[in-house]
C-alpha cells in the first residue's frame, strides 16, 4: 500500500517514459501574441490573419489522438501564411542553436526557420490534443520518439520542408564540429531540409563547421560525417564550399568567453579597433534584444 501511495504522489516519476509534459500553458495567448508581434513589429510588411491561423492550427490538433497528427493536418494553416524570402539569405543549422542566435544577430542578412512566421510563433512550445475532448491535453504529451506522427514534430517537419523549398542563391549550413555526427541524417536538416533543397535554385551550399573553443575537436570539412554531407551534395549536383572555424563564429564565442586562450589568438589577428568595435556592436545588439519582448 505504501508503494502504491508513493507512486500516486509522484505520478510523473512513475508514468510511462514515452510521455512528457503536457501542452504549454496559455498556448493560445502565446501563439496569438507572437503572431501579432510578428506582423506589427518584426515584419510589418506582411499581412496575416492571426485568428484564422490559430483556428487552422487548433483544427489540426484538437480531437486528434496525440500520435496521429501528420504534416498534412497543418496544410490549411500553412496556406494561411505563405512566405517568401530574398535569395542568398537562407541559413540552416543543426546542433548549434545558441551560436546561431548570436550569428544572426550580427549577420542580419541571414534568415533561419525561426525567422518565418511559423518558426516565430511555435518556437520552444509543446502541444498535443486528445481524441475524446475538443481541447489540448495540458497534462501529458508523448515524447517525439514515441510516435511517427507527433503533432509538434509534424509541424516542424512541414515548416522545414517549406523553408528549404524556398531556398535560392547561396545558402549556408552551420554544423557543430564538437560532436559526433555533426551531419546527422536523422536530424531535421539531414532528413527534411537537405532533401528539399533544389540544385536548380541553389547556387552554392556553404558549409561552416564550428567547434567549441575548448573542444572537443571531432569533425571538420575533411573528417567525419561532414564528408558524407559533401558526397550527398556532389551526387545531387550542388556546388559547395566548406570552412572550419569561421572567424566571425570564433569571435562570437570569444565575446562570451574572452578569457579563453583561443580568443587571444583571435584578437591578435585583428586590429584592436576592429575587435573592440565588433564587441561593442554585439553588446548593443544584446541590449536591444533584452529590451524587446523575447520569446526564445
Amino acid at each position: 500500500m505504501t508503494s502504491v501511495t508513493a507512486c500516486f504522489l509522484v505520478l510523473s516519476m512513475c508514468a510511462s517514459p514515452l510521455r512528457a509534459f503536457g501542452t504549454t500553458a496559455n498556448i493560445k495567448h502565446i501563439v496569438m501574441g507572437r503572431c501579432f508581434d510578428y506582423v506589427t513589429l518584426v515584419n510589418p510588411s506582411v499581412r496575416y490573419d492571426c485568428e484564422e491561423i490559430w483556428r487552422a492550427f487548433e483544427e489540426a490538433v484538437v480531437r486528434q489522438a496525440s500520435c496521429d497528427v501528420a504534416a498534412e493536418h497543418y496544410r490549411r494553416m500553412f496556406q494561411a501564411m505563405p512566405q517568401t524570402w530574398a535569395c542568398d539569405r537562407f541559413l540552416f543549422w543543426s546542433k548549434t542553436k545558441r551560436l546561431i542566435q548570436d550569428y544572426t544577430a550580427v549577420a542580419r542578412h541571414f534568415r533561419t526557420l525561426e525567422d518565418t512566421l511559423a518558426g516565430y510563433m511555435f518556437n520552444d512550445l509543446v502541444w498535443c490534443g486528445q481524441q475524446e475532448d475538443a481541447d489540448f491535453d495540458f497534462s501529458s504529451c508523448p515524447k517525439w520518439s514515441a510516435c511517427l506522427n507527433h503533432p509538434v514534430h509534424s509541424l516542424w517537419r512541414q515548416a522545414s520542408e517549406n523553408f528549404a523549398e524556398l531556398a535560392c542563391g547561396n545558402v549556408t549550413v552551420l554544423l557543430n564540429g564538437s560532436i559526433e555526427n555533426a551531419f546527422n541524417r536523422n536530424s531535421m536538416f539531414g532528413s527534411v531540409e537537405l532533401d528539399n533543397l533544389n540544385p536548380q535554385r541553389v547556387n552554392y551550399v556553404n558549409i561552416k563547421v564550428v567547434t567549441n573553443l575548448e573542444g572537443p575537436f571531432i569533425e571538420s570539412c575533411g573528417e567525419g560525417s561532414v564528408v558524407d554531407l559533401i558526397h550527398i551534395l556532389q551526387s545531387r549536383g550542388f556546388r559547395w564550399t566548406c570552412s572550419d572555424n569561421d572567424q566571425i563564429l570564433m569571435i562570437l564565442q570569444c565575446v562570451r568567453k574572452p578569457e579563453h586562450a583561443s580568443c587571444r589568438t583571435c584578437a591578435d589577428s585583428l586590429s584592436a579597433v576592429q575587435f573592440m568595435d565588433f564587441v561593442a556592436r554585439r553588446q548593443i545588439s544584446n541590449q536591444k534584444n533584452d529590451n524587446n519582448i523575447n520569446f526564445f
